[in-house]
């Protein structure tokens, strides 16, 4: 695939106008690796998560969400292996002192670094003879260790060192006994969360992308050591895929990748990838790891807290082996964003920049109703006339009450209303205009077709709830 940074250029520049996302710490300069979500974003996001909420966890009978903080104690991470394992390859700029990472820069010169070592990663630089941004010679590649140290406590001289967690799935492994004595699950069952998760990216980039703080939407997956585990994996992989199409995320652009024994973790059986093309490269969306039992024998090992379960029907004790379906809420919100985002070169032009083109292009997000900020707008044809207002002011209070989310626009014509509404996404504009005061009915606008009709007041919701996903 092709980059696209125009398309890039054009989402960022929607996402910072309309309140989806901010650079971080912005008044200051910003902080990089960092971004805020505006209005629009946090409701999007909320979205999101719920839906997937609801797809993976609330629709079946034997997953268990749970919420942990990003502190743990620092041994939950030697038994993890990230004390020694969580890092990345790292080079500087001999000249400015900059880092940057040793497989960005060989994916940049075309060079595929998946499979690569370090060491190998190092003769590939000195063999293409690359310079960093600034035209200078790097330094050797070395390994850097990726989570963010922190100190808990009141006195330097005690206080306990630790990390902000890299990774949700230790909480979900730490947690298993509580869960196993709580709720007794029989196998197979899940523990999920949505959560926040922190590395020290050497170069992040690509907007949302790579960012050093990060939420993660996961499920450990527990099963019998020798049942059929293709299966479940097939399975999640499938849904995976069926719930991005639910967001809006362009299916057609998704592609699966198995990664290779030699860049696959050293306790997965199986790992794959789907990736999607995003603007600047096809990039990893998803991740699904058979993970074994790997995590619970060294949570075992180090805590020295039993993780075995027993088949109450033979009386055979064995430690669960583990599938992992893991989705990045920020790159499922960026891949949702580039796959809806659209542009209509017969829509007629405005003179408040709402297209963000200053022409006859009308810009808008194709999002599903069920993830969309808004699910409706409601106007008065003229702001001016009370009668209008009060009547608007009705539905508007109507269409809370029954849908949450929805946005009142009195704000300059209704051409631009439209306008604006169109690239923050909602789908139905209502319009109550001076026929509504005599027949009770009101002009509702569809956002991907343009297209208007005439309903009752009465019928509204009906009407709404018929169209949604």
């Amino acid at each position: 695939m092709e980059k696209d940074e125009k398309l890039m250029e054009k989402i960022i520049s929607l996402c910072k106008r309309r309140g989806f996302v901010y650079p971080g710490s912005e008044i200051y300069g910003g902080l990089a690796g960092t971004f805020d979500y505006g209005p629009l974003g946090s409701l999007l996001k909320k979205n999101i998560e719920d839906s997937w909420i609801e797809y993976f966890v609330k629709n079946r009978e034997n997953i268990y969400l749970i919420d942990t903080p990003i502190l743990m104690h620092p041994r939950v991470w030697d038994a993890s292996g990230h004390t020694s394992e969580f890092i990345d390859p790292l080079v500087d700029d001999l000249v400015t002192k900059k880092r940057y990472r040793a497989d960005h820069i060989l994916e940049d010169a075309g060079v595929n670094a998946e499979k690569l070592t370090v060491e190998e990663m190092d003769q590939k630089i000195k063999e293409l003879e690359l310079k960093s941004p600034d035209g200078n010679k790097y330094s050797d590649v070395r390994k850097f260790n990726l989570m963010l140290e922190t100190k808990m406590g009141a006195v330097e001289e005690t206080s306990v060192h630790t990390f902000l967690r890299p990774e949700e799935a230790q909480s979900m492994f730490v947690n298993f006994k509580n869960v196993l004595q709580s709720l007794s699950p029989k196998i197979p069952f899940g523990i999920a969360q949505i959560g926040k998760a922190f590395r020290n990216e050497i170069t992040p980039r690509d907007f949302i992308y790579r960012l050093r703080e990060f939420e993660i939407m996961e499920f450990e997956y527990f099963i019998h050591p020798t049942s059929p585990w293709e299966a479940y994996f097939d399975n999640f992989l499938l849904e995976q895929k069926e719930w991005l199409s639910k967001i809006g995320v362009d299916t057609a652009k998704l592609h699966p990748l198995e990664h290779p024994e030699t860049a696959r973790a050293h306790y997965s059986r199986k790992t794959v990838d789907l990736e999607f093309e995003y603007p600047f490269g096809t990039k990893e969306l998803t991740g699904l790891s058979h993970r074994g039992d790997f995590d619970l024998k060294r949570h075992q090992e180090f805590s020295g807290e039993s993780m075995w379960m027993m088949d109450e029907a033979t009386g055979e004790k064995f430690i669960p082996h583990v599938i992992e379906p893991t989705i990045s809420v920020d790159r499922a919100i960026l891949a949702t964003l580039c796959s809806c985002y659209r542009e209509d070169p017969e829509g007629k032009s405005t003179s408040d920049g709402a297209s963000g083109e200053g022409n006859n292009v009308r810009v808008y997000l194709k999002l599903p109703p069920s993830v969309a900020p808004y699910k409706a707008c409601v106007s008065p044809l003229l702001k001016n006339k009370p009668e209008l207002v009060t009547y608007a002011k009705s539905v508007y209070g109507e269409l809370k009450k029954e849908f949450g989310w929805v946005v009142w626009d009195d704000n300059g014509n209704i051409g631009k209303r439209y306008r604006r509404q169109d690239e923050i996404g909602t789908p139905w504009c209502i319009v109550i205009d001076f026929d509504t005061l005599s027949d009770d009915s009101v002009t509702i606008r569809d956002r991907d077709t343009g297209q208007q009709e005439r309903i009752k007041k009465e019928d509204i919701v009906d009407y709404i709830k018929e169209r949604m996903n």
